[in-house]
């Protein structure tokens, strides 16, 4: 696992966001904050970086990012809707344009035989547009899972900030 790899994709989003005169916000779960501290790794981040949400449990999900509480029992945490509702209400609550959520099992527990350890789920959103949602299946240890979200959520962002113009 390469932190100088998350950090050089962290400067690769914010010369974009800047160019856009665009700020971003993220709502974590199974990464715990490791997207948040790669890009406030970087000096001067706060230009283009204001809001990050950890929500790990259900009731902060509820709570804080104002995810529907029936989807959560009907779908588990891990699931392409709850992710997208994530990325929405951390959109709503930072006034953000541009945001990313994380959900998934990155063990050693939590697995169910439909959502195997290393599930993933990504919601990418743009203010005022749709929500692009995604299930990613990582391989590794908890580390390893946690690591490969937070480069894919970096890399997705990137690639939809890209495509909007």
């Amino acid at each position: 696992m390469n932190s100088k790899k998350l950090l050089k994709l962290s400067e690769e989003l914010g010369e974009i966001l800047i160019s856009q005169g665009k700020v971003f916000t993220a709502a974590e779960s199974c990464t715990g904050g490791w997207l948040g501290k790669s890009i406030t790794s970087l000096p001067g981040s706060s230009n283009w970086f204001g809001t990050s949400f950890v929500t790990y449990s259900y009731s902060s999900k509820t709570d804080v990012l104002g995810v529907n509480s029936e989807d959560l029992i009907n779908f588990g945490a891990v699931d392409e809707r709850i992710a997208s509702q994530m990325v929405s209400g951390a959109l709503k609550i930072s006034k953000a344009d541009v945001g990313v959520a994380i959900t998934g099992i990155a063990g050693p527990t939590g697995a169910t035989e439909t959502k195997p350890v290393g599930t993933v789920c990504f919601s990418w959103k743009l203010k005022d547009q749709d929500p692009l949602s995604v299930t990613e299946h990582f391989d590794g240890d908890r580390e390893k899972v946690r690591f490969l979200s937070v480069e894919r959520a970096l890399q997705g962002t990137i690639e939809v900030l890209n495509k909007r113009n």
